[in-house]
């Protein structure tokens, strides 16, 4: 294999983002991001995604990432965006970890494809893993924690903007093109997630152009753009880099490692799952494959959490977002514990 072939299968994976996962789910999740910075109340996101507030807010952030569709990549600027408006390190990383891995869309996928014991063992995975990860995020940065929210109360004391019923229209409009060309559209032809995303977007348009304040707008679409210029570059890298990997990397090889549930086949299975992008659903399948060529149910559920869970591009993102201490060691804590929890479920439930 020549380097101008490794190169092509960078770019053939760069173009295969570009074409089906920016318009219909990237450009949604960054203006939604814009919205929650520029009209969601820091009251709001403080009270109920607060740090002081553990016992509400981190099953409220696993609970609630059930319903957003999305993949390792689109989740990054929503959870980015709350974290920026007052919620606690805790909820962001949890929310980063459980809708990628355990959105209703895509267990029901799971469940269809590869059983209901599977999906439900992946609900379960993913629920007692994120609560841990809330915990390691905020106890492995408490001191730093505390003084942001201090500094974020203080600022709430000079704020007195509350989320008005059109700004919460705004957001529910721009939630519904985000998830809805995923759930509606799914298993159809990509031009039908285009077409129903394309008519929630000049719905919204109509709507913003009618009922919200230019300056407001103006706001939003210069956070919006912060995200965008944070983001964006470090996303198409990683898929590239992502791309060259699975290139280089032989099929035949790979299927090999996985039989059985032993430690070590999870923990590979763990691993080449948390490097490499899945788009959303699109990780059922492939284990569907890699399982029908021998591989265990343990490291399938640890690809099935680590892969939507996790990406190079992910990886990447996180450290130029919230820093490379914290991407380091959320990206550690994950690979742990999906790896544990799939090696004990494998060897309990499944031998």
């Amino acid at each position: 294999m020549d380097i101008l072939e490794i190169i092509m299968g960078g770019l053939e994976a760069l173009q295969e983002y570009i074409a089906f996962h920016i318009l219909t789910c990237l450009i949604p999740a960054f203006l939604i991001a814009g919205a929650i910075t520029t009209f969601l109340s820091r009251e709001v996101i403080i009270k109920y995604l607060g740090s002081t507030k553990k016992i509400i807010s981190f099953p409220l952030a696993a609970i609630g990432s059930m319903g957003l569709a999305v993949c390792s990549c689109t989740i990054i600027p929503i959870a980015s965006g709350l974290y920026r408006k007052g919620g606690s390190i805790g909820p962001a990383f949890i929310m980063l970890w459980t809708a990628p891995a355990m959105n209703i869309l895509a267990l029901v996928y799971t469940g269809a494809i590869l059983g209901i014991d599977m999906a439900i063992m992946r609900i379960i995975a993913a629920l007692s893993t994120s609560l841990i990860v809330g915990i390691v995020m905020v106890n492995s940065f408490k001191k730093e924690e505390e003084l942001r929210m201090k500094k974020l109360s203080d600022k709430r004391q000079l704020s007195n903007k509350i989320i008005d019923k059109k700004a919460l229209i705004l957001i529910l409009l721009l939630v519904l093109t985000l998830l809805l060309p995923n759930y509606a559209g799914a298993g159809r032809p990509y031009i039908d997630k285009v077409l129903i995303f394309s008519i929630f977007m000049i719905i919204t348009i109509v709507y913003v152009w009618r009922f919200i304040d230019f300056n407001l707008i103006k706001d939003w679409l210069k956070e919006t753009l912060w995200f965008m210029r944070t983001m964006f570059p470090l996303l198409l890298l990683g898929v590239f880099i992502v791309g060259i990997i699975g290139k280089v990397l032989p099929e035949d090889w790979i299927t090999t490692l996985f039989g059985g549930s032993g430690l070590l086949a999870t923990f590979l299975a763990t691993l080449i799952g948390a490097l490499s992008y899945f788009a959303t659903l699109t990780e059922a399948p492939f284990v569907h494959t890699l399982m029908s060529l021998g591989m265990g149910k343990g490291p399938a559920l640890g690809l099935l959490l680590a892969g939507p869970g996790l990406s190079l591009p992910n990886m990447l993102t996180i450290s130029r977002v919230f820093g490379v201490k914290k991407a380091i060691v959320y990206i550690l804590t994950t690979i742990f514990l999906a790896t544990i929890t799939s090696f004990i479920i494998g060897n309990v439930f499944w031998k």
